[in-house]
């Protein structure tokens, strides 16, 4: 049972824009550092270089790939302070946005004009190309926590969880889920042409809707706008059955993931998503449930060291 949740809180605080997840990246770098030997196993740890921003974390005799994307939506500043959207955040006007430029610490407001056009209310004009996330409130009761970025946090969370005890396996902090992917499918050819694994687990939030609800759970999605081979997903549920965790079934005709892209590269990497539900989804208050992330984090230690 995870009952610390400040290692979430400082993960939610950092911005990691699509298209520069080097905060994120060297963040989880120096978690490694500090806390490796503590774990079960040491990681081979590989990053830069064809890799790009992301980083790959492989433990003894690999099977299975855990994916966690790191970066987050947000908006680039465009000229006089207009605002383009970084993936699909909400623009509600009031909304606050934080980051840095060559001047300095930037805390703004997002407003709309007459027009509906976006536009950061700031006392200057910020440098163009400056990203922007929101700003991070947390807050956390006894039934769940509450920020912005939980989608993805709360997986690079899991996934940092897992790592203490993980003895065979490869966790992947990949790049540009919230933005047209990319990253995941170069990885998927890094990983096949080095190890030939062929299984992949996505370790991502998904939304509560009419069928997935709180406090029911892991979510196990069967499709969304991808579907993956049916005889691996029939694998996991029986795993899932057997681990002891309450989990709960998706199927969505939308929406995708890191799985998406492995299911549009050319290598035979089966992938399945399970991850917890969340609401408030891409809003400065997206809402987990602690007994969710409990199962999440408890299913994921059962499949990698199953499958």
């Amino acid at each position: 049972m995870i009952n610390d949740y400040e290692l979430l809180k400082t993960l939610c605080s950092i911005n990691s824009c699509s298209g520069d997840e080097r905060p994120l990246r060297d963040f989880i770098l120096k978690y490694i550092d500090h806390n490796k030997k503590a774990f079960t196993t040491e990681p081979q740890i590989y990053k830069d270089g064809e890799l790009q921003d992301a980083l790959v974390l492989v433990f003894g005799k690999p099977k299975t790939a855990l994916f966690a994307h790191m970066d987050n939506i947000g908006f680039t500043v465009r000229y006089n302070n207009e605002a383009v959207r970084i993936g699909s955040p909400s623009s509600k006007t009031g909304i606050q946005l934080v980051g840095k430029d060559s001047k300095g610490e930037i805390e703004a407001v997002l407003k709309k004009d007459k027009d509906g056009i976006l536009h950061v209310d700031f006392e200057r004009n910020i440098d163009t190309g400056t990203n922007l996330s929101f700003k991070a409130n947390f807050r956390e009761t006894n039934d769940y926590v509450q920020c912005c970025y939980m989608d993805n946090r709360l997986g690079v969370f899991c996934a940092l969880q897992i790592a203490q005890q993980l003895e065979n396996g490869m966790i992947v902090f990949g790049c540009y889920e919230e933005h047209g992917g990319g990253s995941v499918n170069n990885i998927a050819r890094w990983i096949w042409e080095n190890f030939r694994l062929t299984q992949a687990l996505i370790c991502d939030i998904t939304w509560a809707s009419e069928g997935v609800k709180h406090g029911e759970g892991v979510a196990i999605s069967l499709r969304d706008v991808g579907i993956p081979r049916k005889a691996y997903v029939n694998r996991i549920l029986q795993l899932a059955e057997k681990a002891g965790v309450p989990f709960q079934l998706e199927v969505e005709e939308s929406g995708g993931s890191d799985g998406t892209e492995l299911q549009k590269s050319a290598y035979p990497i089966d992938w399945c998503f399970v991850g917890a539900p969340e609401s408030n989804v891409h809003t400065p208050d997206e809402m987990v449930y602690k007994v969710d992330i409990e199962a999440m984090i408890g299913l994921y230690q059962y499949l990698m060291q199953k499958l």
